[in-house]
Parts: structure tokens; C-alpha cells; sequence
């Protein structure tokens, strides 16, 4: 049972919070995280574990907890997990979850994947903050406000895209947790990527580094291919090079047209990409290099 402390009235609402921990493994470091918790009235109600390598590896931890005077609470927590962390060489983050990460979603032209996040998240699929949409094109404005979010069209045409990375930065500059790019069908900047200094997630095709350029569904059907699917990974100054956070395929035959590829891929980048979102919203995913650890 956990302990009644001062100030958690009995009956009182239980408020979740997320602790991700890493860093160098080492025999003890699940107890003593557990029982931190424990020890100042935490309820532990999912854990989550890895280590790389048994032998001088990488530990990885998300520990999700209920505590009804969360919030006065975490200023101790974060105390001793300082204190924790310096005894185990341990980073650490911990998070209140009553309060949804802001998302700021780009999109051009394709509209599928800005669509369904936009009905997951009326549907409360999605534990985020929807604070806008930005497009390149002003085509799916009315569907967008449709939904009650902001939409702000920034154009982005030419190779010099500085006047609208300045109006990126403006509209999202510490006004945003993290960015999707939902088909956004333009290129970040490294500048830009650093400025923002936030996560940015991004779906495509998966026959990356492969088919290139426009029409990959029809150069993959001429190749033959038998399996279409999508990758959303986090963006990086390397492009289509960052951590993949999730990935899916389905067969295809030769009998499908193009447009059922198309079509197909449609429907595979909308599940990675709800996916991917709701993993990092719900701070499931560790990066560790160029590399994820998912716990979902």
C-alpha cells in the first residue's frame, strides 16, 4: 500500500507521472529507483526494463506512477533522483502526465496522415495538445479548422526558405513540445532543426534509399516490389537518417495497379505515424544514439 503523506486528503484523485531513466547498467539500479518511489507514497502501476548488454551496458527504465498529491510531490522526487543518479551515472526525466505534450503538425498537399491524427486526437486516441497545423499549401485549411485547430499557411516555395524558417520559428518557438511532419513535403533546415530544439517526428515510404524523388509507387511497381510499408523515425541534420521509432509493411502482387500501392502505402503511413505519436506523447520511446528504445 503506499504511504499516506501530508497533504494527500483520502479519496483524493490519483494524478500519473512518467519517469524514463538511463545510463550505465548496474546491479541494484531497479531497486533503488522502486523504491524511491515507494518510499514517498508513489503507486508503480507499469515498468519497463532493458539493458544492452548484460556485461558494462546500457540500462534503460520507464516507470509510470500514481500519486494523489502528485505535484507537491515532485520537487522532493526530483531531489532524490538527482541524488540517485549521481550515485548510478544516470540521466533521468520525469514528467506529470495530466499534462499533454503541445504538438505542432506540418503538412502539404497529401492530407492522409494530417487527417487521421487529426480524428484520433478528437476521438482522444492521442494524449496531446494540438496547438496548430502548418502548411506549405492552403488547401486543407477549412478541413483543419474544421477540427477547431489553428492552421497557419507559411509558403515555402524556391531554394531560399529563410523568410518562412523565420515564420516557423515564430509561430513555434518554445510554444511547442515537439513537431510531426505529416507528408510535410519540404526539407528542415539543420538551423532550423537546431533552433526549434525540440523532437520532429517524420513518416514516408520505406523503400528509402531506394525509388527516390516522385512517383515511387509507380517505380516500384515496375521494379516488381512485393511488400510496400512506411517508417516514421526523428529527424536529424541527416535526412531520412534519424532514430526509427516505428515501422510496418503489407504484401503486395503483381496485380495491384500503382494506384492500390499508393493507396496501400496511404493506409500503412497513417498507422506508423499514429503510432510514433502516441509512443513519443506517452514518452515510451529512449533514444540512444541512432538508435530507439520502444517500450510499448
Amino acid at each position: 500500500m503506499p504511504d499516506r503523506r501530508a497533504g494527500a486528503a483520502p479519496g483524493a484523485p490519483a494524478h500519473p507521472a512518467v519517469l524514463i531513466v538511463k545510463g550505465a547498467d548496474a546491479t541494484g539500479i531497479v531497486a533503488a529507483v522502486t523504491s524511491l518511489l515507494s518510499g514517498r507514497g508513489a503507486n508503480i502501476v507499469a515498468l519497463d526494463q532493458y539493458a544492452d548488454d548484460p556485461r558494462q551496458g546500457t540500462f534503460f527504465q520507464r516507470a509510470v506512477f500514481t500519486m494523489a498529491d502528485l505535484r507537491a510531490a515532485l520537487p522532493g522526487i526530483r531531489s532524490a533522483l538527482d541524488g540517485l543518479a549521481r550515485t548510478y551515472t544516470l540521466d533521468y526525466t520525469l514528467r506529470d502526465m495530466s499534462v499533454p505534450k503541445r504538438v505542432a503538425v506540418f503538412a502539404s498537399k497529401s492530407d492522409h496522415c494530417l487527417l487521421d491524427l487529426l480524428w484520433r486526437h478528437r476521438q482522444g486516441q492521442l494524449p496531446v495538445t494540438l496547438a496548430m497545423v502548418v502548411s506549405n499549401h492552403p488547401d486543407v485549411a477549412d478541413e483543419v479548422r474544421s477540427f477547431g485547430i489553428p492552421f497557419f499557411h507559411v509558403p515555402s516555395a524556391g531554394p531560399d526558405k529563410t523568410a518562412a524558417e523565420t515564420e516557423h520559428l515564430r509561430l513555434l518557438k518554445d510554444n511547442v513540445d515537439f513537431v510531426v511532419l505529416a507528408r510535410y513535403m519540404q526539407i528542415l533546415s539543420a538551423d532550423l532543426i537546431t533552433r526549434l530544439d525540440v523532437p520532429i517526428i517524420n513518416i514516408h515510404h520505406s523503400f528509402l534509399p531506394a525509388f527516390i524523388g516522385a512517383g515511387p509507387y509507380a517505380k516500384a511497381k515496375e521494379r516488381g516490389v512485393k511488400l510496400i510499408g512506411a517508417t516514421a523515425h526523428y529527424v536529424t541534420e541527416d535526412l531520412d537518417e534519424g532514430p526509427i521509432i516505428e515501422q510496418d509493411v503489407v504484401r503486395v502482387t503483381h496485380a495491384d495497379t500503382t494506384a492500390d500501392l499508393a493507396r496501400r502505402g496511404a493506409d500503412v503511413e497513417r498507422a506508423v505515424l499514429s503510432r510514433a505519436v502516441l509512443w513519443h506523447a506517452e514518452d515510451r520511446v529512449i533514444r540512444n544514439g541512432n538508435h530507439t528504445i520502444v517500450f510499448t
